[in-house]
């Protein structure tokens, strides 16, 4: 018989998703609970976040398939920043959008007060709530990143945190905290400038395990508003900086995925595998008045006269779709210029297969 894990053993009539704790009523409503969570495409894309409860202190290097952009995740002693640590960045960044919607100027200092922080990410808010909160912030300011990805059209080469600095402006006789600073990093504030954030359901603070947030963040920036999308399990793996095996790997999206089949709770997409892909269904519970944000691959009506010329004989709008699967598959990014990638594409492959 296989051992299974702790948060495997969930009963089969017991929801997968944590209680919501918003229902209570019985707080101030701020502003936060009227802007809808975000979360920037960059960190979304890419394992950025450890996956562990315990400290991780691997320093990780991911690359994409292009092998042109990488980014590398080093800890501090405290370990690296965790999935969980990512709400603090997620209603900082809500914040900043909503203020940005009404017009209002923002800087990337937030002060903020986090009592409604806690409870707009669904935690608890007793003393255990205030120590992880702290525990977050320091593991944000110590975890660096040095990158080549670009955000807001601009391209980060230095090394720098997730978040420049915390600092707690109020707190209580009792040692919690009231009012607190965060000052994000440039590089989430050109995303956040330019418009590179998706909406996140609510729900998303209510998955109880680690790796339901990473997926879900993923098919989130990957399939969004497609009727389907599919990744392989081992790029899904890799975009999830998963430390596993692959076949433990297998057995706990395994796991997801037939609690999802029982539950549906996996929100906006539902989860399915098949083959040794990872396929996501658009549940079409998203917003229909957000903004499309995502980054649509758009061809110039050059671009399939380039593509005759670099892959002759062949049809070019099947080419396209082999060309749009692939970038799928691999969970690739949208490249920075679409026709000069896709006539690359169309030149490997007749490089490869020849006339047809």
């Amino acid at each position: 018989m296989r051992g299974r894990g702790v948060s495997d053993l969930v009963p089969s009539d017991r929801s997968p998703l944590l209680p919501d704790r918003q229902e209570q009523g019985d707080f101030f409503v701020c502003d936060i609970f009227d802007a809808a969570p975000k979360g920037d495409m960059a960190s979304m894309a890419h394992p950025i976040f450890s996956l562990s409860t315990k400290p991780d202190r691997r320093v990780r290097r991911y690359e994409d398939a292009t092998g042109r952009n990488y980014l590398e995740v080093r800890p501090s002693s405290e370990g690296l920043a965790t999935i969980h640590d990512r709400d603090v960045l997620i209603y900082c960044i809500s914040q900043i959008v909503a203020a940005l919607n009404r017009g209002q100027k923002v800087s990337r200092t937030v002060r903020l007060k986090a009592y409604d922080l806690l409870k707009a990410t669904n935690r608890v808010t007793d003393g255990r709530g205030y120590e992880a909160l702290k525990s977050a912030l320091v593991r944000l300011q110590g975890t660096q990143i040095e990158t080549n990805i670009v955000t807001g059209g601009t391209e980060q080469m230095d090394l720098f945190s997730i978040i420049d600095r915390a600092r707690i402006v109020r707190e209580t006789r009792d040692g919690r905290m009231q009012e607190i600073e965060v000052q994000l990093s440039d590089w989430v504030f050109n995303a956040i400038q330019a418009r590179e954030v998706l909406t996140l359901s609510r729900d998303y603070f209510r998955l109880r395990k680690p790796l339901e947030r990473r997926i879900y963040e993923i098919a989130r920036k990957h399939c969004g508003r497609q009727a389907e999308w599919k990744i392989s399990l081992e790029m899904l793996q890799r975009k999830c900086g998963s430390s596993s095996t692959i076949r433990e790997f297998r057995r706990l999206v395994a796991a997801i995925v037939e609690q999802d089949a029982s539950h549906d709770h996996m929100p906006d997409y539902a989860v399915r595998m098949e083959e040794g892909f990872v396929v996501f269904l658009n549940r079409n519970t998203m917003p229909r008045d957000e903004p499309v944000t995502e980054a649509l691959v758009r061809l110039s009506p050059r671009a399939h006269e380039r593509a005759r010329e670099a892959a002759p004989g062949w049809d070019v709008y099947l080419l396209e779709q082999e060309w749009r699967r692939w970038m799928a598959e691999g969970g690739l990014d949208a490249p920075k210029s679409p026709d000069k990638a896709f006539a690359g594409f169309c030149r490997k492959w007749y490089e490869r297969r020849g006339a047809p």
